[in-house]
């Protein structure tokens, strides 16, 4: 989870240009997109800001690539990349399409369409839509280790010995 003094922060934005309105309704940021609040850094090359009823519902980052990071209450700081990083506020999902890049202390998780949430924390990953490309995860060996074994000792697989061939002696008792 975020840091949750990154919220009570005042949000930095900066741009190029602006185009549309600081009430309701579509807002378009462009050129050196950089936004800041708290540890929450995001650059891109455009960004574009919706706002419902006084309260930003959604922003679309675009770059080649969109850059964020934010720093993950005990956790260390989070990296992601992508085409297009879309988050909408409401929900809480956040999605990186085209090249996305996902980089956390304990993983690194890349593919075509990567969809986060960020209220329960899970990642969910797609190939490109028409079924090309694939997701990669990396993991760090601390989080795939055996809560049952002790850390030292060695987990060997299981191996059964094969069932031997049934014979085909022509076994009749002894009598031919």
């Amino acid at each position: 989870m975020a840091l949750e003094s990154d919220r009570q922060e005042s949000l930095e934005v900066s741009a190029n240009s602006t185009d549309g309105t600081l009430g309701d309704g579509v807002t378009t940021l462009r050129g050196n997109v950089d936004i800041r609040q708290g540890t929450l850094r995001i650059k891109a090359d455009e960004a574009e800001v919706n706002k419902i009823d006084g309260r930003v519902s959604s922003v679309t980052f675009r770059g080649q690539p969109a850059f964020l990071e934010q720093e993950i209450e005990e956790q260390g700081l989070v990296q992601a990349t992508a085409n297009v990083i879309d988050y909408q506020v409401a929900s809480g999902l956040v999605t990186l399409t085209g090249n996305a890049d996902v980089k956390h202390p304990q993983y690194q998780i890349s593919g075509e369409l990567l969809t986060y949430d960020l209220n329960i924390q899970h990642f969910q990953g797609n190939s490109d839509g028409n079924g090309n490309g694939r997701i990669h995860i990396l993991l760090d060996p601390e989080v795939i280790k055996n809560d049952g074994a002790k850390k030292d000792k060695k987990i060997e697989p299981e191996i059964k010995d094969p069932e031997p061939p049934a014979s085909d002696t022509g076994n009749n008792g002894g009598e031919d």
